[in-house]
Parts: C-alpha cells; sequence; structure tokens
C-alpha cells in the first residue's frame, strides 16, 4: 500500500492487521473537497487489496470535528451538471468504503455533518464520543445530502427520525445519536484515551476473525438488504455454502472440536 506520504489530505497507518486513516485538514474541520474524494477513493482501493488489512479505523485529525461537511467554497461554483458529477462522485467513493468487503469503523469526536455524516453513515459501524455532533444540514443551502445520506439515514434510523433531521438541518448529539441508532457506541473520556482505545479494541477483535467469513457476512447483508426474503435468504445459502468449502471453515470446525485456538490463512 502507498506511504502516508503520497497523500496531501490523509493520514494513513497500518499496525496489528487494522489500518487507521485520518482526515488531515484539520483547520478546516477535515471539510471533504475534491482532493480528500480523491485520495479516499485511492486509500480505499489500496486498503481492499491489502492481505494485511483486516478492519479499517476512519477518523478525524484535531479536536473538534470527524469532518465537517463539503468544502463550500467548492460547492458554490457548482451548476446544475457539476453539482450531480459532485454528487455522482462522492456516492461513488462512500459505496467504495461501503462496499469493500472489510469493516470500517468511524470513530467520530466533534462535528460529523452533511458530507461528513454521510461518510460515516457508509461505514459499517460508527463509535463516538461524547463531544460528538452529527447532523444533514444541507436544507440551509437550499440542498439535499447528495452522497448518500437521503437514502442511508432513512434505513439507518427510520423514515420520520431522518425526515426530521434532514428537513430542519439540526444536529443531534451522541446520547440521541445512540438512543436513534445513528451511532452504536458512545464513549466517555478524551477520544485518545477513551474512543479510539475502544475502536481498536473493537477492530482487533474483528481482525481476529476468519476474513473469508467476515467478508461474506457483510456482503450478505449489503446485498441482501434490498432483495425480497426469498432472494435474500438464496444469497445467505450461496454464500454460507461457498464458506463450508474453504480451509478456513475446516480449520475452524476442528479448532472447535479439538477445543484449542483457529489458526486462520484466508483460504
Amino acid at each position: 500500500m502507498e506511504s502516508a506520504m503520497n497523500y496531501e489530505t490523509l493520514l494513513v497507518d497500518v499496525a496489528e492487521r487494522v489500518a487507521t486513516v485520518t482526515l488531515n485538514r484539520p483547520k478546516v474541520l477535515n471539510a471533504l473537497n475534491a482532493a480528500m474524494l480523491h485520495e479516499l477513493d485511492a486509500v480505499f482501493s489500496a486498503l481492499a487489496d491489502d492481505a494485511a488489512v483486516c478492519v479499517v479505523l476512519l477518523c478525524g485529525a484535531g479536536a473538534k470535528a470527524f469532518a465537517a461537511g463539503a468544502d463550500i467554497a467548492e460547492l458554490a461554483a457548482t451548476d446544475a451538471d457539476s453539482g450531480e458529477q459532485l454528487a455522482r462522485r462522492g456516492q461513488r467513493v462512500f459505496r467504495r468504503i461501503e462496499t469493500l468487503g472489510k469493516p470500517v469503523i468511524a470513530c467520530i469526536d466533534g462535528f460529523a455533518l452533511g458530507g461528513g455524516c454521510e461518510l460515516a453513515i457508509a461505514c459499517t459501524l460508527r463509535m463516538a464520543s461524547e463531544r460528538a455532533r452529527l447532523g444533514q444540514p444541507e436544507i440551509k443551502l437550499g440542498l439535499l445530502p447528495g452522497y448518500g445520506g437521503s437514502q442511508r439515514l432513512p434505513r439507518l434510523v427510520g423514515r420520520s427520525t431522518a425526515l426530521k433531521m434532514m428537513l430542519t438541518g439540526a444536529m443531534v448529539d451522541a446520547a440521541e445519536a445512540l438512543r436513534i441508532g445513528l451511532v452504536d457506541e458512545v464513549v466517555a473520556g478524551e477520544a485518545d484515551s477513551g474512543l479510539m482505545v475502544r475502536a481498536r479494541e473493537l477492530a482487533e477483535a474483528i481482525a481476529a476473525m476468519p476474513p473469508l467469513a467476515v467478508e461474506g457476512l457483510l456482503d450478505a447483508v449489503d446485498r441482501g438488504a434490498d432483495m425480497g426474503l426469498d432472494d435474500a435468504l438464496a444469497l445467505e445459502a450461496g454464500i454460507f455454502g461457498r464458506l463450508c468449502g474453504t480451509e478456513d471453515k475446516r480449520e475452524g470446525t476442528r479448532a472447535f472440536l479439538e477445543k484449542r485456538s483457529a489458526n486462520w490463512v484466508g483460504r
């Protein structure tokens, strides 16, 4: 994978099968500009092919924001055609993250607004510090969420709750985000000693699982969500059968019967 030195808007670190990707524009609250979208696309393409990485942590630099939305100066310069192209580009990058085949955990400290909130909800799981604030305020700019928020948010928290957030542009705090299901866990304390420690703990627990089974589970949930139940059950059976033919399944069942830890090989 490319070194973090090759990225202008991101920091990337890989250790113990966990990659940490940091949005690194703290002076503008990690706003998502065109350069950052391009680099997110490149980084996650590389991570998808990196067998040494099993889980990704996605966080924001600085103490104020995960990502406080799109770059408003770039957004102000769009017209109908370029605006649609911008939305499609962001959607493509976020869909790549959503379908990476490896869990991506958003670590939200401070603001996650607009495109930043959309980025977080494209991740597999979301963990937040107590000072996290999330929202989709695009309506206050005469817009709607363009990177998938109008579609993912209702699926995550329910239609009425999502519409209330998007129609008012109001932020929710960490406790409310947890209550409505927008985040999966709220962690007390400073980010370095609380949120990131807990996120790392969760990432390492997932990274210890067989990678083919993790990939199959993510695929089943993602594709099955838009299918009727019968088709989704057929999808599940097909993936289950494929996994039954793997070395990891043979190792997992042997290890269970022999009362020992399994040694996963990813085959």
